[in-house]
């Protein structure tokens, strides 16, 4: 356990080094509630999406395999696939430090799993995709998806879908390690 705190310190010290730094950059906001995505520069908002879908299964905290829900946090957009059967996709950073920690106190991680967690975070790579809490999880567009489905109803898997027309527009302002917050 004196590892896991220690670990996790380092973690928490080596982020909020950065935290100035990144004051100014672009980030983006989901906010899951009023199911709005925003592009931000400091506290300025740049731009705004309204109407984007979620997991079908809501958003929060505890998130598991195939649950089908949107993971709340902070993370960072980790890859790009200009391919995607969505249009666009935008990975992010999932799982974190935040979320290994829950899901290794509740017994849903092992050590390894954790440590291979923090590492990830700590070298900024993707972190395992496939570990019991899921992964893939990303901003994208629609892809062949129905548009008045997407209007109507929250459809992912535990990404943020927005139309073709609008991640285009979006993806202007996204690269590799952009700071994406969902709350």
């Amino acid at each position: 356990m004196r590892l896991f705190n220690f670990l996790f310190l380092l973690v928490m010290f080596l982020l909020s080094a950065s935290v100035f730094a990144e004051a100014q950059d672009i980030w983006v906001l989901v906010e899951t509630e009023p199911r709005l995505l925003k592009v931000m520069q400091g506290n300025e908002e740049i731009e705004i999406f309204p109407r984007v879908a979620i997991g079908r299964h809501g958003a929060g905290f505890e998130k598991a395999r195939n649950d089908k829900k949107t993971p709340l946090g902070e993370y960072r957009i980790g890859w790009v696939n200009e391919n995607s059967k969505f249009h666009r996709f935008y990975g992010v950073t999932y799982p974190n430090v935040e979320n290994a920690k829950r899901a290794y106190r509740e017994g849903m991680i092992g050590e390894q799993t954790f440590r291979s967690i923090m590492l990830a975070e700590l070298e900024s790579s993707i972190p395992p995709q496939n570990t019991p809490l899921g992964g893939q999880i990303g901003i994208h567009g629609l892809g062949a998806a129905d548009r008045e489905i997407h209007q109507a109803f929250d459809w992912t898997s535990g990404c943020i879908a927005l139309t073709n027309e609008e991640i285009d527009r979006l993806s202007r302002w996204l690269k590799k390690g952009t700071l994406v917050v969902i709350r």
